[in-house]
C-alpha cells in the first residue's frame, strides 16, 4: 500500500477545462461540486482508502523559527502556497493505477452548468523512506 497526495489548487496550475471563476458561480453549482467532493470521500472512508481531506482557505501566514522568543510572521509579495493549494485529498491505494483513477475522478466533479471541472490535480506519492540516491 502507498500514500498518495492529491493536491487542489486554486490558481498557479494549469487551466481547467470549465474554467468559470469560482466567484461567478451560482450556489447551487457551488453546493453540487461541494457535494460531489463529501460524496467521493464517503466513499473512499467506505472502501478504507482515505486518510484525509481537507479544503483550504485562501487566507494564511508564512511562519519561521529565528531564534529564542516569537516566530516572526511574514507575508511578502510573492506567489504564496496559501494563494495556490486550495485543499487535499490523501489516500492510502494498492497502486499507482488505482491513484491515478481516484484523482481522474476527483478532476471530474462539477462545476460551472454543472460540466465537471476537469482541473488539473498534482498528484504525489507519500515518501516512505528518504531517496536511496539522494545525488
Amino acid at each position: 500500500m502507498a500514500k498518495y497526495l492529491m493536491l487542489k489548487y486554486y490558481r498557479g496550475g494549469r487551466p481547467a477545462v470549465n474554467s468559470v471563476p469560482m466567484h461567478q458561480l451560482t450556489p447551487e453549482e457551488w453546493s453540487a461540486h461541494v457535494l460531489y467532493m463529501q460524496d467521493m470521500a464517503a466513499r473512499l472512508i467506505a472502501s478504507g482508502e482515505l486518510v484525509s481531506s481537507e479544503g483550504l482557505s485562501m487566507e494564511g501566514s508564512w511562519v519561521r523559527f529565528d531564534g529564542e522568543g516569537r516566530p516572526p510572521v511574514v507575508d511578502g509579495p510573492f506567489a504564496e502556497t496559501k494563494d495556490l493549494i486550495a485543499g487535499w485529498m490523501l489516500v492510502e491505494v494498492h497502486s499507482y493505477e488505482r491513484a491515478l483513477d481516484l484523482a481522474s475522478e476527483l478532476s471530474a466533479a462539477p462545476w460551472a452548468s454543472g460540466s465537471p471541472l476537469g482541473e488539473w490535480l498534482e498528484l504525489r506519492e507519500v515518501m516512505s523512506a528518504p531517496p536511496v540516491d539522494l545525488g
